[in-house]
């Protein structure tokens, strides 16, 4: 009898280079979205006079980019090398583009959180003649905060899909979508923790829509996506973890959709949104670096390609008259 054949590669090696990124980057994928949806929180409380919600997001959004950047220097082993990707702008490079971005969201984000900080202190920051323009300017930087907070959010799902990684790659239409709906469920559940419940009602609306749009991409992405190419997001330690995140998803938009009222109920709910946003980012990030260490993760979504182009009678360019 003849034993069913194994895909393998030269000595079993990765066809592509996984992506030499930590832990610290996928800390930095939440963080990000929590930073960006906070600082579009923000600039609605901001616009309805919401100060309490307005405060607390504006708090959250500078909180969670200064984490974030501490764990992309983490990642980067020195901080000078932020600094370098500074010094040109390449629009063909998210990784340039999303310097820039979490540089001006940066900005806007510690002007208006400074303005909070002086409130909250009763203005014993020592400003001096700065302080009239710190008034003056901190509604404009909030603001300007919630214009980069939707990119700042959704970037790094670019910056991953443009990667050679098998999984990464083939979500690479949808997978924009899922993260700016992980952001809302983070941004909102943390408003919840923190603010009271007479000014927490745009966070239990976005924390709503929030988990509806993260259901719907999440399986939208999961159907367009070659089947091998999506199995990491699936098993092992990846599909715990999204699994996971859609049960906890779905808790915590109903317990704010029935119970978002109740301090405690808000509260709990906020933690189990913020809980499934980092599942998400992390089952996501680790899928990805599962796909690059086995071949046939690219080899076969390759081939299954090669096969749609030739029976769609594409015979004459260079990737079907190739071998």
């Amino acid at each position: 009898m003849v034993p069913e054949a194994e895909f393998s590669s030269y000595y079993g090696r990765p066809v592509v280079k996984p992506a030499p990124w930590g832990h610290e980057v996928a800390a930095y994928l939440f963080l990000g979205g929590v930073a960006g949806g906070s600082g579009l929180l923000a600039a609605g409380a901001q616009l309805t006079g919401r100060t309490k919600l307005r405060r607390n997001a504006r708090l959250s959004a500078l909180g969670a980019v200064g984490l974030g950047a501490v764990a992309l220097v983490m990642d980067l082993g020195r901080p000078e090398r932020f600094v370098n990707m500074l010094r040109t702008i390449k629009l063909t490079s998210p990784m340039s583009l999303g310097s820039w971005i979490l540089s001006a969201f940066s900005a806007g984000a510690g002007i208006a959180a400074a303005a909070e900080i002086d409130r909250m202190t009763g203005e014993r920051l020592p400003l001096g003649p700065l302080r009239p323009v710190l008034r003056a300017v901190e509604g404009p930087a909030g603001l300007e905060a919630a214009l980069f907070g939707p990119p700042l959010a959704v970037y790094t799902a670019v910056l991953l899909a443009d990667t050679a990684t098998p999984t990464w790659n083939a979500a690479h239409e949808n997978l924009p979508f899922v993260f700016v709906s992980s952001a809302s469920l983070a941004a909102s559940g943390l408003a919840m923790i923190t603010t009271p419940v007479s000014e927490a009602g745009p966070a239990r609306k976005l924390a709503v829509l929030g988990v509806l749009g993260d259901l719907v991409a999440t399986k939208f992405m999961e159907r367009r996506m070659d089947p091998v190419a999506a199995e990491p997001l699936h098993h092992g330690n990846p599909g715990r973890m999204l699994r996971w995140s859609e049960r906890l998803a779905i808790a915590g938009g109903l317990g704010a959709l029935l119970g978002g009222r109740h301090r405690g109920v808000a509260a709990v709910s906020g933690l189990a949104l913020m809980t499934a946003s980092a599942l998400t980012r992390f089952g996501v990030f680790e899928a990805g670096k599962e796909s690059a260490r086995h071949p046939r993760y690219t080899i076969e979504p390759q081939k299954r390609r090669l096969a749609a182009r030739r029976a769609a009678g594409i015979t004459d360019d260079s990737i079907t008259t190739a071998g």
